[in-house]
């Protein structure tokens, strides 16, 4: 899989910012566990974006389908999501995110939610999920 373009100025040289990477192609996945029955660290979060417009499918752990959609401006994000778990239950929410680029080139969504289906709000994080190539065996 490759990976979107990222600008190659360094901020810290003192020209202007450089922009945030595109979320498009990225798989990201929770740093930590929610309670029981929520997203998790087995979750996987697979993201599109195109002109401001932001989405993704996820699954894995509790959750047995799960989708997001909302915008992007800048470095945040703000978007609905709603999911099936496997307890056949759905339940929906909001989220507002902060994109982050880690030192290593990944990025990081720095997430306060809230359930709108259910009581219930926090914070949480997703990371860039880079997939490791193991070398043939002859």
């Amino acid at each position: 899989m490759t990976r979107p373009p990222v600008s190659s100025h360094d901020p810290r040289a003192g020209g202007p910012a450089r922009p945030l990477p595109s979320l498009d192609g990225r798989v990201l996945a929770p740093v930590a566990d929610q309670a029981p029955g929520q997203v998790g660290t087995r979750t996987r979060f697979a993201y599109h974006e195109r002109n401001g417009e932001i989405w993704a499918e996820y699954a894995g752990g509790d959750v047995v389908r799960g989708h997001l959609v909302g915008t992007r401006e800048g470095d945040r994000l703000d978007f609905r999501y709603v999911q099936l778990k496997r307890d056949g239950t759905t339940s929906s929410g909001h989220c507002a995110s902060t994109v982050v680029e880690l030192p290593d080139g990944r990025v990081r969504l720095e997430e306060t939610w809230e359930w709108e289906s259910q009581p219930g709000s926090g914070t949480s994080a997703v990371e860039e999920v880079v997939e490791q190539v193991t070398p043939a065996r002859s």
